[in-house]
């Protein structure tokens, strides 16, 4: 039987974003015929009220995330989108999650999909009027969906993530933020000696034969990496 009705969560802090949300909706609504009971909410508090709410009877069908949220007052752990994903994949294991963001390095989109794995991710810059109302049909009917940058950074660590792995991908990015050496130790599951035995390494594997980090930063961000 096809379904007719979805419930569907909004969770992003700018009004305007859910307004062009629940636009594309409406067009849908009218050119489909379907119903879609729409909640919205602005942070992570807002969010975690209406997953304590949840009914049995009326599951949340599709929940759309930004990443970057005023974090929770009231639960420590929930300072994000992905955080909040995450509490729902806990709860309510049948709902679709997508990711909608402004964040477009490689590093932080395949973080993204290792620890939550959306049903969809959308670039904000990405983004028409037009390709929000695709990507709503293809989530509602032929999940996954990716926005184009996404897709290319996919590609990109589908080539590259055969030679480096999980810590090597860490390890970049905070030499790309400029994390200091005494700092990284505290972040990375490693001693100092074996992070520049890492960084050494890596060094080899892009074919840098300086000992800057900035030229292994670049040629990094070229492959993908960050």
């Amino acid at each position: 039987m096809k379904k007719e009705q979805y419930n569907i969560v909004l969770v992003d802090d700018h009004p305007l974003i859910t307004d062009a949300y629940k636009n594309a909706f409406k067009d849908i609504r009218n050119e489909d015929k379907l119903e879609f009971n729409i909640v919205t909410s602005h942070s992570c508090d807002e969010a975690l009220h209406i997953l304590d709410h949840i009914s049995p009877l009326h599951p949340i069908d599709i929940a759309f995330l930004d990443i970057h949220l005023p974090p929770s007052q009231k639960a420590d752990e929930i300072i994000s989108g992905e955080d909040l994903g995450l509490r729902i994949r806990r709860v309510s294991p049948e709902t679709k999650i997508v990711i909608s963001t402004t964040f477009n390095d490689n590093y932080r989109i395949h973080s993204i999909f290792e620890s939550l794995n959306p049903d969809g991710f959308l670039i904000k810059n990405d983004i028409t009027p037009d390709e929000l109302v695709t990507a709503i049909r293809h989530l509602m009917h032929a999940p996954p969906y990716y926005s184009k940058t996404v897709v290319q950074s996919l590609r990109q660590y589908v080539t590259s993530d055969l030679l480096l792995d999980k810590i090597d991908r860490q390890l970049l990015y905070q030499l790309s933020l400029g994390t200091k050496m005494k700092t990284m130790s505290t972040i990375l599951p490693l001693s100092t000696a074996a992070i520049e035995k890492r960084k050494r390494h890596l060094k080899e594997i892009f074919d840098i034969r300086s000992g800057e980090d900035r030229e292994l930063i670049l040629k990094a961000k070229e492959k993908g990496f960050i």
